[in-house]
């Protein structure tokens, strides 16, 4: 009993193409009805299809090795792993006893139309021969399934963080008021024992008066730089309208940090900030080319189905936020020259592009500002071949709220949005910021904190 037997759903493959590089210790057994599956799935341009022509790919090497319906080794050149990897039908086992429980099993309880129920048969049909079993899917009803069959369930954690944790990009530190105004005079102070990430950001509240605080942020030389308090002085279209919307500017605007993320529940202005950023590097400091905006294509709810017209005007459709929050900044802005330019108008002249995730893969972006909105509906890879498209010179900023998430296959440990804040927050070009308060109206942070 000391080998495990992973049975791997077909979601586990199409959601990681390296998943099976996860068990080489142990045995994993791909049912028939997964193979099928993932057939289906390697037609797809998306990012479903190229994972499940990759794990083909690697099942193919793998024959080289033996059998696979016998088994063969997982094993690759160098590698020390002991496992092996196979593939089952929904045939015969080794004992009529075990048949006859399977057969009475799926005759009266599930229907072997249904994948699903195919590939739990396997599972099943493993764990009654004395095997150690453990069933692994990232469908949570199918864990229900296997859990009422007497099967050890697990989700695929190998990208997972623990959600509870996550680094929020700040912390409080209370010290002396005369700290405080030494800040505010030099604009930078060193404090001895504080244990911070690169540019996460200390705010620092006077033990004598609560009211009296500086927002500071921890930079690699292991000093405390003040936040500007006058960020609202500049051109930038809005003022902070409270202190983490203060901080997250202050990493949105610096060049040096090249990789900023945003979390935050509906209302908190991810999405606002990180277009009113790159409106004032874009347009008034040309510190980059243009802005490149993207999001998953995930409807809510319904979907509409087949939109007419050409890639841009379908677009259009799923980018209506962008534009929201675009014609925000043009109306409240007071600089008649910039105030002026309509979102069309930045579109014509290719200040700012709109492009579906899809696309990005394959591209290098050089020189712009990237802002990826609604990023807790990817994955870790989606998300990792997203940044990699960065170029010399060119800063992304991913947004969105891990508490709604529309793909079925992700929760808010396992996005890509969640799982990259973990992997990079050691790292002096990243920075983060989790906003809590929502200023959208009274109405929507009533909305976000109680429905």
């Amino acid at each position: 009993m000391s080998t495990k037997t992973f049975v791997l759903d077909t979601n586990v493959l199409l959601h990681s193409a390296q998943s099976l590089e996860s068990f080489q210790d142990n045995d994993v057994v791909l049912p028939m009805a997964v193979i099928e599956e993932i057939d289906k799935f390697k037609k797809y341009q998306d990012e479903l299809g190229r994972n499940a022509r990759q794990v083909i790919r690697t099942l193919d090497s793998l024959r080289e090795n033996g059998h696979l319906g016998e088994g063969v080794s997982l094993s690759k050149s160098g590698s020390a792993a002991t496992g092996k990897v196979a593939i089952m039908s929904v045939g015969s086992s080794a004992s009529e006893a075990i048949d006859k429980k399977l057969k009475q099993t799926f005759d009266t309880t599930f229907s072997l139309e249904s994948a699903d129920n195919r590939i739990l048969r396997v599972a099943l049909s493993l764990h009654l021969q004395d095997k150690n079993v453990i069933f692994i899917s990232k469908d949570i009803n199918l864990r229900l399934k296997a859990d009422a069959l007497g099967l050890k369930v697990m989700d695929f954690e190998r990208e997972k963080v623990d959600y509870d944790k996550l680094f929020t990009g700040r912390q409080t530190l209370k010290t002396k008021q005369s700290m405080i105004d030494e800040v505010y005079q030099s604009k930078i102070i060193e404090i001895e024992g504080i244990t911070a990430f690169p540019n996460e950001f200390i705010v620092l509240e006077s033990d004598e008066n609560p009211k009296k605080s500086a927002l500071t942020r921890f930079k690699d030389d292991g000093m405390l730089h003040l936040v500007d308090p006058h960020l609202d002085n500049q051109q930038l279209h809005l003022t902070p309208r409270n202190k983490e919307q203060r901080m997250a500017l202050d990493i949105l605007l610096d060049p040096d940090v090249q990789l900023v993320s945003l979390v935050g529940k509906a209302g908190t202005g991810k999405t606002l900030l990180a277009l009113a950023a790159a409106l004032e590097l874009v347009l008034h400091q040309n510190r980059y080319e243009k802005i490149l905006v993207s999001r998953p294509i995930v409807p809510l709810g319904n979907d509409i189905g087949f939109m007419p017209g050409d890639k841009d005007e379908k677009l259009s459709h799923w980018m209506q936020p962008i534009f929201d929050n675009l014609d925000y900044l043009m109306h409240s802005d007071k600089n008649e020259h910039i105030s002026s330019k309509k979102t069309d108008t930045l579109i014509g002249s290719h200040k700012i592009e709109l492009e579906a995730i899809t696309y990005i893969r394959g591209r290098s972006l050089p020189r712009q500002f990237v802002i990826v909105d609604e990023a807790q509906n990817l994955t870790p890879h989606e998300v990792k071949t997203i940044i990699s498209r960065a170029g010399e010179g060119t800063k992304m900023v991913l947004t969105g709220d891990p508490n709604q998430i529309d793909n079925p296959y992700l929760d808010a440990s396992s996005n890509g949005l969640t799982y990259t804040i973990e992997r990079m927050k050691k790292l002096g070009l990243h920075g983060h910021m989790t906003l809590e308060k929502s200023e959208r109206s009274e109405l929507a942070a009533k909305a976000a904190e109680l429905l």
